[in-house]
């Protein structure tokens, strides 16, 4: 049976003085999540903006994609599926 769906996306980004944040706002006409992600650059670096916004943004699209998981988790415990393992997840140093 094939399915076809669309979600809306929206990634917000916004410096400032050092600092990326990164919102992104997940619609999917039933369920509304966002994600959070910031980014700071050390004051004695160069400022590149790119390097901020790549890294807020994907940390906020981890933080969703994370919260996605959770929701499916919890979702497939609510029609009788066993809880989901609980392994530790390897940690990247980002900010949260």
């Amino acid at each position: 049976m094939s399915h076809t769906v669309e979600w809306k996306v929206h990634l917000y980004l916004s410096e400032d003085e050092g600092r990326t944040r990164a919102r992104v706002e997940l619609d999917t006409g039933a369920t509304a999540l966002t994600g959070r992600g910031l980014a700071r650059c050390n004051p004695d670096d160069e400022d590149v903006p790119v390097i901020g916004d790549e890294l807020a943004a994907g940390r906020a699209l981890s933080d969703l994609g994370q919260q996605l998981v959770q929701a499916a988790e919890h979702d497939l415990e609510s029609v009788g599926a066993p809880p989901a393992s609980r392994r530790p997840r390897p940690g990247y140093g980002w900010i949260a």
